[in-house]
């Protein structure tokens, strides 16, 4: 008889106004990232979170249900507008992802032309905003990069550092910018741009023991540069380095998990602890869905991944309400965006930039990522002089 009853309220719940989700109105959301390819790694860990953040977002709003439709743009610009064009064909309202300035640029030139939102948090390159395009917003830009490695620098008391920096054009923006930094705080500084096929990165390190005998090595590349370099002063051993610093993509438990052997003592750019922990009940539930959909703790990518998702969300909600979204209004509801959210303040300028980010630093130590700067933002301390060989 329970049981009996327990059906009955189910179908009278199913069938009650307002409360079925069968009536929600549905919105396409694209996402072009790198699945495969040298930057799967970064793709994967920030659709991870985009999937949160619709996950999330649809929970908290049964009357509208966003779809995802996700596209592997497989590390290459051609292919990522290739994505950007089918994604368009498919009635999706906005784009989100991309990873890598020269991916980005031409993916959301795409986007711009066939009048879709274009939000990203993978491209720092300051051309990028310098378009004048309507409908590209980013979460994150170079400034908060360069505030970040400088500052670590400074409060190490750093005097000499070598940059070795790929020398595409957002990694070449990036290296100079800290460059002046550092020489602002009147510490030497020894430049090496390297070619982004180069696999041999011994004739560089070699340069930073023998020539520079610099106190800190920065590298500004991606993943695989990273261990390329890392790979060269394990054999080489420079002895004046007391410290190797990365940016994006390099404090992450995928990175330790990866390369155990090349990370300990290494810092990178990082939101997030890891294991991670929040204290606000946003935090939470995303840290709790993030769990429950792919069984790990989440890093700084989803993050900025749901951060993404969440913005674009909510915009497409007030766009559709005031009736706006098939005329264009999503651009503007995402320009009006004023929120604190799990990276900080975002608020959009006239180019789409944020110009409020700022980002930490993290370091690897014993399999895990202690956040160690800024001081207010600690959750440990840092090991230094320390190096991973």
């Amino acid at each position: 008889m329970k049981s009996i009853l327990r059906q009955i309220v189910a179908l009278l719940l199913l069938l009650a106004p307002g409360l079925s989700t069968a009536d929600a109105k549905e919105f396409l959301l694209g996402a072009e990232l790198p699945l495969t390819g040298s930057l799967a790694r970064v793709g994967n860990g920030t659709l991870e979170g985009i999937t949160v953040g619709v996950e999330i977002f649809n929970r908290h709003n049964p009357s509208h249900k966003v779809k995802l439709v996700t596209i592997d743009d497989e590390s290459s610009p051609a292919k990522a507008v290739a994505a950007v064009e089918k994604l368009a064909s498919q009635g999706v309202v906005a784009i989100t992802g991309g990873y890598g300035s020269n991916i980005i640029g031409p993916a959301s030139d795409a986007a711009n032309k066939a009048g879709l939102v274009y939000m990203t948090s993978g491209g720092v390159g300051n051309e990028l905003t310098a378009r004048g395009l309507k409908h590209f917003f980013r979460t994150n830009g170079s400034a908060g990069y360069t505030k970040a490695m400088a500052g670590l620098f400074t409060d190490m008391g750093i005097k000499s550092v070598s940059i070795v920096y790929s020398t595409k054009e957002a990694t070449t923006e990036l290296a100079n910018d800290v460059a002046k930094a550092m020489r602002a705080r009147k510490a030497k500084v020894a430049m090496h741009p390297f070619d982004p096929t180069i696999t041999d990165f011994k004739p560089i390190i070699n340069k930073v023991k023998l020539q520079d005998r610099s106190e800190a090595i920065a590298m500004v590349g991606y993943e695989n540069d990273y261990v390329g370099i890392l790979r060269a002063a394990k054999v080489l051993r420079p002895a004046t380095v007391k410290a190797v610093v990365g940016v994006w993509s390099l404090a992450t438990p995928k990175m330790a998990a990866d390369f155990p052997d090349l990370m300990p003592n290494v810092y990178g750019t990082a939101m997030l602890p890891y294991p991670a922990g929040f204290r606000t009940a946003e935090g939470k539930e995303f840290a709790d869905s993030y769990k429950r959909l792919y069984r790990k703790e989440p890093d700084y990518l989803g993050q900025f991944g749901y951060v993404q998702a969440q913005i674009l969300c909510e915009a497409i909600k007030r766009a559709d309400a005031k009736g706006t979204l098939a005329k264009g209004g999503l651009a503007d509801e995402v320009r009006r965006t004023r929120l604190n959210t799990l990276i900080g303040q975002v608020a959009f300028d006239k180019n789409g930039d944020n110009p409020l980010f700022q980002q930490r630093m993290g370091q690897h130590q014993n399999g895990r990522i202690i956040i160690v700067w800024p001081k207010e933002s600690a959750t440990g301390k840092m090991n230094y002089p320390a190096v991973p060989w």
